[in-house]
C-alpha cells in the first residue's frame, strides 16, 4: 500500500479543492425543494463548478475497472440509495431525504465532500438517521491524529451507529485523495481500535459513512452505479476530506455555509 504524504504545497491546494467543493453544496442548497428533479440539480451544479469556479466536475466521465463511464458531475441519492445515485428525471418529493456528493478539480487536486438534506419536513426516523450518521463521521474524524490508527475512526462510527439501532455499509469506505480521485489508505467505517495502518501527518482521505436505517445488505441497480439497500431501508451518509496534522486534525472541506460540528463533538 503506498501512502501518499502531501507536502505544503499539496496541502495549500487540497485546502482550495476541499473549500470550493463545499461551496458547490452551499450553492446548491436553495434549490434543493420539492418539485426539482436530480438532473436539474446536477445540471445547475456542473454549470457553477464548469462557469463560476472554473474547476473540473471529477465524477464526469469517471470510469474505475469495470465500470462504463459515469454520466454526470455530481451523485445524488435519494432515501433507499446508498451511494452513486445517477441524478434523472426523479422529482424530489416532500419528506424525501437525498445525498448529493460533490468533487471538483482545481489545479490537478481533488476536493470531494458530501452532505444530506431534508426535502421538505422529514420523517422522525429520516432525521435522526442523517443526524446520527453526521454525528458518526464527526466521531470518526475526532479519532485522527499521528499515531492512531484506522481502526479507530472505524470503531467508532461502528459502535455509535449500531448502538443507535443503524447498521453500517461494509462495501463501500472512504479513501486517499490528493492528485488522484481515489488513493490509498482504503477508510473503512467499522473495524477494531488499535489494528490497520498507523496515521501520521501529511496524509489526507476522506471518512464518509454510509449508514442503514434498516440492515447492511446492499444491491445494485441496473445503471451499474447506483448502490441501494436490500430492504429498501433508508440510507445517509455524510463526507468530510481530512488531513492528518502534526498534533490531530484539518477538515479540508469546510465553507461558509458547512453545518456546525455536532455537540457530540464540541462537548468531548
Amino acid at each position: 500500500m503506498a501512502i501518499s504524504i502531501k507536502n505544503q504545497t499539496d496541502i495549500e491546494k487540497m485546502r482550495v479543492a476541499g473549500r470550493l467543493a463545499s461551496e458547490v453544496l452551499d450553492y446548491i442548497t436553495p434549490y434543493v425543494q420539492p418539485g426539482v428533479t436530480t438532473e436539474k440539480l446536477d445540471q445547475l451544479c456542473h454549470d457553477y463548478i464548469v462557469n463560476v469556479q472554473k474547476t473540473i466536475p471529477a465524477p464526469l466521465n469517471y470510469a474505475p475497472p469495470g465500470h462504463t463511464p459515469y454520466p454526470k458531475s455530481i451523485c445524488a441519492s435519494v432515501n433507499h440509495q446508498i451511494c452513486h445515485g445517477v441524478p434523472g428525471e426523479k422529482v424530489l418529493k416532500q419528506g424525501d431525504i437525498v445525498n448529493l456528493d460533490i468533487t471538483v478539480i482545481k489545479d490537478g487536486y481533488h476536493g470531494d465532500t458530501s452532505r444530506m438534506f431534508f426535502v421538505g419536513e422529514p420523517s422522525i426516523q429520516a432525521k435522526r438517521l442523517c443526524e446520527i450518521t453526521y454525528e458518526c463521521m464527526w466521531l470518526g474524524i475526532a479519532k485522527v491524529k499521528p499515531g492512531a490508527t484506522l481502526g479507530d475512526i472505524g470503531h467508532a462510527i461502528q459502535v455509535y451507529a449500531e448502538k443507535s439501532g443503524f447498521s453500517v455499509v461494509r462495501e463501500f469506505c472512504g479513501h486517499g485523495i490528493g492528485k488522484k480521485f481515489h488513493e490509498d489508505p482504503q477508510v473503512l467505517h467499522y473495524g477494531r481500535p488499535g489494528t490497520g495502518l498507523k496515521l501520521q501527518a501529511g496524509m489526507i482521505f476522506t471518512i464518509e459513512p454510509m449508514i442503514n436505517a434498516g440492515r447492511r445488505d446492499i444491491k445494485q441497480l441496473n445503471d451499474g452505479w447506483t448502490i441501494v439497500t436490500k430492504d429498501h431501508s433508508l440510507s445517509a451518509q455524510w463526507e468530510h476530506t481530512v488531513l492528518v496534522t502534526e498534533d490531530g486534525y484539518e477538515v479540508l472541506t469546510v465553507s461558509a455555509g458547512s453545518p456546525a460540528i455536532p455537540s457530540i463533538i464540541q462537548a468531548s
